[in-house]
């Protein structure tokens, strides 16, 4: 909703013409997992503590960098290296 009030609200909307039908596709599906993310991780935080379940969920700024250097071919920094790992690393201290 909030995307669609700025894009209203920047009157942009002649563009969604110019999407293509995978474009369309993947935008639905990256809102179906936006969705079910916060779906399961409000579940999480139902049943687990929040003191392991944030942290978890931060992970995923890890895991993207991982992914962005793995597939996409980016450069992994100095800056980008110590960032993950001490995502990571502070994910491991708070779950023992």
């Amino acid at each position: 909703m909030v995307a669609w009030g700025i894009v209203l609200f920047k009157k942009e909307l002649g563009g969604i013409g110019s999407l293509t039908k995978q474009n369309l596709i993947f935008l639905v599906l990256s809102g179906l997992a936006t969705g079910l993310s916060w779906i399961f991780y409000f579940k999480a935080l139902q049943i687990g503590k929040v003191s392991q379940v944030a942290p978890v969920d931060k992970l995923s700024v890890a895991l993207a960098i991982i992914l962005s250097v793995v597939f996409l071919g980016e450069v992994l920094t100095l800056k980008m290296a110590a960032g993950a790992t001490l995502i990571i690393a502070g994910t491991i201290v708070l779950i023992l």
